[in-house]
Order: structure tokens, then C-alpha cells, then sequence
């Protein structure tokens, strides 16, 4: 679990990572530089989840890869699939991080929303219900791995 402290006095037990998978995770189903070697560190913290509904056929070879747990979404009914998935741990410890239409309702869930803006782009929606946007998935893991980073970030 990681535990931060917001200097306005409001503390976060993060204990879940959801990962949306494409254009967050990966760009073309494939994974950046780098991402193995962040969610290595934060296996040791966190419980690492990918949900995706798997649009080039990569979310396995993904998952396996980096050793953490897939769980396949509707591609006609994602949203719901995604908050649904959400909902099933405490809120408050819940970190999700994704850049789609789909991934709104997981972020109103969410304790901490992370909106990645990569080479896919945003939505407006997800963007705007996020709490921290971010340009690439490993400044979204690094903000996890140095939780200083965070607490700079959400301060009033």
C-alpha cells in the first residue's frame, strides 16, 4: 500500500492500480521503454490490474509479461465493465489510470484518477474528471514510485 499525506491534511491508502491498456499501457498494443521495470517496483506496494478490451490481440502476451492480472472488458459495453471492475474494491484505495471514453465512470469511482495524454490523444470527458494529467504512462507510474510527487501535485 502507499500512504501519502496532502500537507491540507487529507490522506490516501492507495492499494489498487487499474491500468486501461491501450493508448494508456501501451501505444499499438505494444509496451513503451520503461514501463516493466516501474511496474516491477510498485508489485511490491500495489495490486496491478490491466483491463482492456483487447482491440489488437496484445493483452495477454501484456499481462503475462509483466506479471499482473488481465481482465478483458466489452467492447460494446467497456464503461460500465471497467466501473463495474472498480466497485468491486474500497473505493478509497483505488488508483485508476487510462485516456478513453471508457474509462470515465472508473475515474468518478476512483479514489486517484490519472489521465495519460499520449501519441492516442485523450478524451475531453476523461480529462476533464480526472485529478492529474499526465504525457507518457511512466510519468503516471513514477508519480506512484515517488509519491513526493504527488503530494506537490495535489497540494492546495
Amino acid at each position: 500500500m502507499i500512504t501519502i499525506t496532502i500537507p491540507d491534511g487529507e490522506t490516501f491508502q492507495l492499494q489498487h492500480l487499474v491500468l486501461d491498456m491501450n493508448g494508456t499501457l501501451t501505444v499499438d498494443g505494444s509496451l513503451p521503454e520503461g514501463v516493466s521495470q516501474r511496474i516491477e517496483k510498485l508489485k511490491n506496494e500495489m495490486d496491478i490490474y490491466l483491463l482492456t478490451a483487447d482491440t489488437f490481440g496484445t493483452g495477454a502476451k501484456v499481462a503475462q509479461e509483466l506479471g499482473i492480472k488481465m481482465f478483458t472488458v466489452s467492447s460494446d459495453n467497456g464503461t460500465k465493465d471497467k466501473a463495474d471492475f472498480v466497485s468491486s474494491f474500497e473505493l478509497s484505495e483505488v488508483v485508476a489510470v487510462g485516456n478513453g471514453n471508457n474509462d470515465v465512470e472508473m475515474f468518478k469511482l476512483a479514489r486517484l484518477s490519472i489521465v495519460v495524454i499520449g501519441e492516442e490523444g485523450c478524451s475531453i470527458a476523461t480529462l476533464t474528471n480526472a485529478d492529474i494529467a499526465v504525457t507518457h504512462i511512466n510519468h503516471a507510474l513514477d508519480l506512484l514510485i515517488n509519491p513526493l510527487r504527488l503530494i506537490a501535485t495535489l497540494r492546495r
